[in-house]
């Protein structure tokens, strides 16, 4: 599938409203990522550009003061972060148009996973030295990182495979942190800067399997997240795979909150998965 397939980011402007949302082509979804005005006859909108383009879910950031007019149109909560717009909570709200996209055979499975992760301590310290050695990414990293991805990922919801599209998302406000080994790049993470509503995903977290007993992703993302407190930005989330026991445990063991599970949400490793929402206030993390 071509990069201009995979989504597309899009305004729509009405007398009563205004909205922007993402045509997610490659999950089958549609986003509502910003809106104002008039819910009710923006929802009619969406709900038209979603059944003309077949998509299976949609997926809304929605603030708390129009959960129940979403709610009244058949949109469920799925899962929340808190203080994602400015310091206001972000409620994320669903609606399907296929059973199979609504009903997950590994809910309960997951539900184990998460329970077994949530019932071990944290540690006091984390031990956030290593001998590797880890830098922030520039473009020039691009077609390398194009490569880790692809060694990872047999599927990734987004052309991480494409060394151009990483260089773009570079120039626009997303931050890669790297690991390397004999000057090879063995793991990344990335954080999308928000810069609207000053929050960011971390994201792209991937690391080669023979390298992944090094506990590589927790101290990439302990420098993401010194980034973002440079930045202003103390709203950090993450939406992982629900069956991933390493990356939910990492997030658990780095303070982040479970907010919430996103069903069937989008094509991942090699199937569509179930995601996990984990939000943390780094303004807790800061020494005075």
């Amino acid at each position: 599938m071509s990069n201009e397939k995979y989504s597309d980011q899009k305004e729509i402007v009405d007398a009563t409203y205004q909205a922007s949302i993402i045509l997610d082509y490659f999950n089958r979804r549609l986003k509502l990522e910003e809106y104002r005005g008039n819910v009710r006859n923006l929802l009619r909108e969406i709900n038209t550009i979603a059944i003309s383009n077949q998509f299976e879910k949609m997926i809304c950031k929605v603030r708390y003061e129009d959960l129940f007019v979403f709610m009244a149109e058949g949109y469920v909560i799925e899962a929340v972060i808190m203080k994602y717009f400015s310091g206001s909570d972000a409620y994320f709200l669903t609606k399907y148009y296929k059973n199979e996209r609504r009903n997950s055979d590994l809910w309960m499975e997951e539900e184990k996973l998460l329970t077994n992760i949530q019932n071990k301590q944290i540690e006091k310290s984390l031990n956030n030295t290593t001998a590797f050695r880890i830098r922030k990414a520039v473009p020039q990293d691009s077609t390398e990182l194009a490569s880790l991805y692809s060694q990872v990922f047999q599927i990734y919801p987004t052309p991480l495979n494409n060394p151009t599209y990483i260089e773009r998302t570079m120039n626009d406000q997303t931050i890669f942190y790297v690991v390397e080994d004999n000057g090879k790049i063995v793991s990344s993470a990335s954080a999308e800067l928000n810069s609207t509503f000053h929050n960011a995903e971390l994201t792209d977290c991937a690391t080669l399997p023979s390298f992944r007993k090094h506990g590589l992703m927790k101290t990439l993302l302990i420098q993401l997240e010194k980034e973002l407190v440079k930045n202003g930005v103390y709203c950090a989330y993450s939406i992982a795979r629900a069956l991933s026991y390493g990356m939910n445990q990492c997030f658990f063991q780095l303070g982040y909150s479970y907010t919430g599970r996103l069903t069937n949400n989008c094509y991942i490793f090699d199937k569509i998965e179930d995601m996990n929402v984990w939000v943390k206030d780094l303004s807790k993390e800061i020494e005075v």
